[in-house]
């Protein structure tokens, strides 16, 4: 068993509730643990993982949250920049999964972030585990 920590933006609840069920889910799953961290947006998720990853506490980590687009640019630069973050990390040996939906409407939001419906929450959880398993594999 291994221990995850789901980093979420905690902008919309009610949708991060959904995309955290799903992710705890999976995890739970597959037998391990998931401890949850929330930072007030999506630009601060990569910082947040790396903070943690340097405790050597957790295996791997899951990062939730949804950016919906708006009237001007900032939806661009928060969705480019929280996965360039992301993807960053992940090139340094991080697992991580990202489930940061970026999307044009609250629908397209529910519906991905529903475990009922795509479960991007939980899909984000399995890609964090398989990461997770390749590192162990290189490792040994």
């Amino acid at each position: 068993m291994a221990r995850f920590l789901i980093v979420e933006a905690r902008f919309y609840s009610h949708l991060n509730d959904m995309l955290i069920s799903g992710a705890r889910a999976a995890l739970q799953e597959a037998g391990h643990e998931a401890d949850l961290l929330t930072v007030p947006g999506a630009l601060e998720i990569p910082g947040a993982i790396s903070l943690a990853a340097e405790s050597q506490q957790y295996a791997g980590f899951v990062a939730l949250g949804v950016v919906i687009r708006g009237e001007t640019y900032h939806f661009e630069i928060v969705a480019g920049e929280s996965a360039r973050g992301i993807m960053a990390l992940t090139m340094d040996g991080i697992a991580i999964g990202n489930g940061i939906l970026t999307t044009e409407d609250e629908q397209q939001a529910i519906h991905r972030a529903d475990p009922a419906q795509l479960d991007k929450g939980g899909e984000a959880a399995k890609a964090a585990l398989a990461l997770f398993t390749l590192h162990t594999r290189f490792a040994s």
